[in-house]
């Protein structure tokens, strides 16, 4: 019962972290390359204005509710090693944020059409490969934490 809220909480905050990344990749990363410089910079720019200040609260909520969930549940269970697998996970998406996404983002805030760099598209292709290494990471941070709620689930009712 003390683990619904925490399981709930975690399931939500990474499910909304991994549906950023997700919506992102599937609506617009895979017609990336097709886009106009105009195009790239509108919609670039518009998204991390958008995005900024929502990830920078749903992000470290995520970590915070997902070690509250580990501390929580009993040692040596499946529960806390799929809890601890999806943190792992979700530090990992965090990590790629912060050094590789955010880094490019902070560029493309400044470019202008004219101020384009030349070599904004290989700049492009590089944030693509990474937005859809750490979108898939965050798929398998909520499965894991979706798999541990589960998994707590089926011994609490045997």
């Amino acid at each position: 019962m003390k683990l619904k809220l925490p399981e709930f909480s975690t399931i939500i905050l990474f499910a909304l972290v991994m549906g950023v990344f997700w919506g992102t990749w599937f609506t617009l990363s895979r017609s990336i390359t097709a886009f106009s410089p105009q195009t790239f910079l509108d919609i670039g720019q518009t998204a991390i204005r958008n995005l900024a200040v929502p990830m920078r609260i749903l992000m470290p909520l995520s970590l915070v509710s997902s070690l509250i969930l580990i501390a929580l549940l009993p040692k040596r269970s499946a529960a806390f090693a799929l809890a601890i697998a999806g943190f792992l996970l979700m530090i990992c998406a965090l990590t790629v944020t912060l050094t590789v996404e955010v880094p490019i983002d902070n560029q493309i805030k400044t470019w202008t059409v004219a101020t384009l760099p030349a070599d904004w598209q290989a700049m492009r292709d590089r944030w693509e490969f990474y937005h859809a290494l750490r979108t898939f990471v965050s798929i398998a941070a909520l499965a894991s934490v979706t798999a541990s709620a589960l998994s707590s689930r089926s011994h609490s009712t045997h």
